[in-house]
């Protein structure tokens, strides 16, 4: 089944302007459950209950609030939220090309696919190659869902990737991991592991090696349930 565009853009730098399509770039299959009456097998409703006095809190009834200390919160109306919104045209603005590798993995939070939107073709094919040509991909900013969230553009195979990219201060350091007590490495050591290694080494990622066993499992004796066996 073909992909169906989840929504639409445009790219943009310098004087250059390409209409893009954006697509999902993964289809999880993870198996989910749903949280059921042991009693009698009836699906159960989640709600929400206040934890000073016990009552049954209705969608309609809720509030924002950001906890600025232990307890205490400031609230935040639909309206003042919406006010600090930016313009969200749904433009990706590309301030700088740059080598992959000088994008850590740790700053990629999601993944869409770009297509070419009517009438953007040819730029679209044009910026691919020209990325691949130069070993590049972009650096920019995409304005939707009222903020301009950081993402990265590279060219793969025949089209385009965006990847939303987190910001440098949402990462976290190895400052704030306990490493224990300091331990000296002997050369053996590092030798050793250093086979196991080069023993273990491909050329290449292929990752239809690899499959979800677990997912497969469960999915399988859910068959032999619904079959009425055991």
């Amino acid at each position: 089944m073909a992909a169906r565009a989840s929504s639409s853009g445009t790219i943009s730098f310098g004087l250059v302007s390409i209409p893009v399509k954006l697509y999902p770039a993964t289809r999880p299959k993870a198996v989910h459950f749903n949280m059921l009456h042991e009693k009698d097998h009836a699906r159960l409703k989640q709600q929400y209950v206040c934890s000073v006095c016990g009552e049954v809190v209705g969608r309609d009834e809720t509030v924002r609030g950001y906890e600025y200390a232990r307890g205490q919160y400031v609230v935040m109306s639909e309206d003042e939220l919406k006010a600090l919104e930016q313009q969200s045209d749904r433009s990706i603005e590309i301030e700088e090309f740059l080598p992959i590798e000088q994008v850590d993995p740790l700053y990629f939070e999601r993944s869409q696919l770009l297509g070419p939107d009517k009438g953007g073709q040819k730029a679209y094919r044009l910026l691919n190659e020209a990325m691949l040509l130069s070993g590049r991909v972009a650096i920019g900013r995409f304005a939707t869902r009222g903020r301009r969230q950081l993402v990265l553009i590279r060219p793969l195979q025949r089209g385009l990737v965006l990847h939303g990219l987190y910001y440098a201060d949402e990462l976290r350091s190895f400052d704030d991991i306990e490493f224990g007590e300091a331990v000296e490495l002997r050369k053996g050591e590092v030798d050793l592991a250093t086979q196991l290694i080069e023993q273990l080494t491909s050329d290449r990622f292929e990752p239809k090696k690899y499959e979800d066993t677990y997912r497969q499992a469960v999915l399988e004796a859910i068959d032999r349930k619904v079959a009425g066996e055991e």
